[in-house]
């Protein structure tokens, strides 16, 4: 199945759940955030949250620097 993550397409598993996802795209979990649908999904859902084919992902993360 396809999602679309952060304006692209990606192929993920059936069953794929956000927490997955994010640690795939972003390496871990830590100091990111996450939006499905254009909805914020709370960090403590993300385990047992499933993705569905077409579904739009925002994952953003945090990076130290200046």
């Amino acid at each position: 199945m396809t999602v679309d993550v952060n304006g692209s397409p990606r192929n993920v598993p059936p069953g794929c759940t956000l927490d997955a996802l994010i640690a795939a795209v972003a390496g871990s979990l830590r100091g990111s955030a996450a939006a499905v649908d254009g909805e914020v999904v709370p960090r403590g859902e993300w385990e047992h949250f499933p993705l569905a084919d077409g579904q739009q992902v925002e994952i953003i993360t945090a990076v130290q620097g200046g």
